[in-house]
């Protein structure tokens, strides 16, 4: 049910793309809102997550324990190579998969129904079972094969959340950026959210914000 919470939860997967901020902001996200997530994180993606955010790659656990403690959802961590994990099933109900970021390896994987690791079996299980697919992919310049490989995933009914921010919110820092997007992902998951000011609200300083005309 769009919008609504259930104990189904979401998965989450982060890859080693640039911009693992936004994976961790999105686990923050939904357990800020009473979620559960199911969060699986390629090698790739942990190297990421050390050299972006400064994270110990070496104690995974413990440091995600650290990192995304204190909030009133809760989360099931599993390894990259636990191919018997619940969500490698169909038969596991959840509500669908977010991969933030999605790198192009990984994107291609899945357009081409490959499964060598968890997080793209997860992915072919969100697939076929009919559930929501949420990738954000974050490479740049693209080339014709990450293109049509984006075009294959959406004409499967895959939403594709590039990660570009938005800036007609007036973004002051480099947090509000990250929300931003993180807020979109939300948006095309079906989770009611208030990461962003949205086209025509108020400014929360009471300011016309992005009412007023735009000049450049």
């Amino acid at each position: 049910m769009s919008g609504e919470k259930t104990n189904r939860g979401w998965v989450v997967g982060i890859t080693g793309a640039s911009g693992a901020v936004y994976g961790v902001r999105l686990c923050q996200a939904l357990m800020g809102l009473g979620y559960h997530i199911h969060l699986v994180v390629t090698d790739a993606g942990w190297r990421v997550l050390k050299e972006e955010l400064g994270w110990n790659s070496a104690r995974r656990e413990a440091t995600l324990r650290e990192q995304l403690g204190g909030y009133s959802g809760s989360y099931a961590y599993y390894p990259i190579s636990d191919i018997g994990a619940a969500v490698a099933s169909g038969s596991f109900r959840t509500e669908g998969m977010a991969i933030v970021p999605c790198s192009m390896g990984t994107l291609a994987a899945i357009a081409h129904g490959l499964s060598d690791n968890l997080l793209e079996r997860a992915a072919d299980v969100v697939l076929k079972e009919g559930r929501r697919l949420v990738i954000v992919p974050r490479e740049t310049p693209l080339h014709a094969v990450h293109l049509q490989n984006m075009l294959a995933l959406a004409q499967m009914g895959v939403r594709i959340v590039p990660a570009t921010p938005g800036f007609y919110h007036r973004p002051q820092t480099v947090d509000e950026l990250v929300g931003f997007l993180v807020g979109k992902v939300l948006d095309s998951m079906g989770v009611e959210h208030d990461l962003y000011q949205r086209w025509g609200e108020e400014r929360k300083d009471g300011a016309e914000g992005n009412r007023e005309r735009l000049e450049t």
